[in-house]
Formats: structure tokens, sequence, C-alpha cells
């Protein structure tokens, strides 16, 4: 079992599934969430995820149609996103997990529209859009 929290400790989590693959999103939208040059995701089953204490605390934003990221209202941290086109998927922000256990980082995506100031020297597949679905299936 995994688990997580916001950065107040008001939101706690846990997550009894494997996670997904871990990617990287350089997104304008996840760099503007995060205030960084990219997110680090992965997905888990919607099933798996378990809100522990704080739900008064979630509050979601509505990026786009049916498309939204999660938030502690009190301290700001993101905690997952969810997906229209994939209702049974949580994409959490692995920033807020206490650890992945060992969970390995594939792929950076949207790199087409990454931040100017950040280099990607790793080895990890690239995408300049959108990965193919596998990428973000729950583990």
């Amino acid at each position: 079992m995994l688990a997580g929290r916001c950065l107040c400790r008001g939101v706690r989590f846990e997550i009894t599934g494997r996670l997904g693959p871990v990617i990287y999103c350089h997104c304008s939208m996840c760099r503007r969430a995060s205030g960084s040059s990219f997110a680090t995701n992965a997905s888990v089953g919607k099933d798996n995820f378990r809100i522990l204490n704080g739900h008064e605390l979630i509050k979601e934003y509505e990026w786009s149609l049916g498309n939204r990221r999660a938030f502690c209202s009190d301290c700001g941290s993101p905690l997952y996103g969810t997906f229209s086109d994939l209702p049974s998927v949580r994409r959490v922000r692995l920033g807020t997990l206490y650890n992945a256990q060992g969970a390995k980082s594939v792929a950076h995506i949207w790199t087409g529209s990454k931040s100017d100031w950040f280099e990607i020297t790793d080895n990890l597949e690239q995408f300049k859009e959108e990965p193919p679905d596998e990428y973000c299936a729950a583990g």
C-alpha cells in the first residue's frame, strides 16, 4: 500500500493498487499548475485510490470539459487529476507520496510545449504530444 498527503497534512490518502507508468508532463497546463518545468504523475485505478481524511478540503478545477485537477484548498498542493475519457483512472502527483515503491519513470510527454529553461538529459522516451494509451493505464 502507498500513502500520500498534501503539504499541510489536511488531506491524506492511500493507494492499494500498483502505480502505472511514471511520466513527466511538460504541457503548459502542468507547468502552470505545478509552478515547475513539468508534473510527475502516475496512474492508479479509481477503486484503488481512497481519501482517508480532508474530503472537505479537496477542490477541483475543470481545466477542460470533463477533465479536472484536484488540490488542497488550504495549502494548494496538487493531488491528482481525472479525465473524462478515463473515468476509472486517477493521475496521482508523485510528489504527494511518501514513497512510490520502486515505480519506474518511462517517458516525457508534451515535450513540444516544454519550457525553454529545462533540458531533458535522460534516455526516457519522449512524445511531442499525448503518449500512447498504455502510458495512462493504471498499474
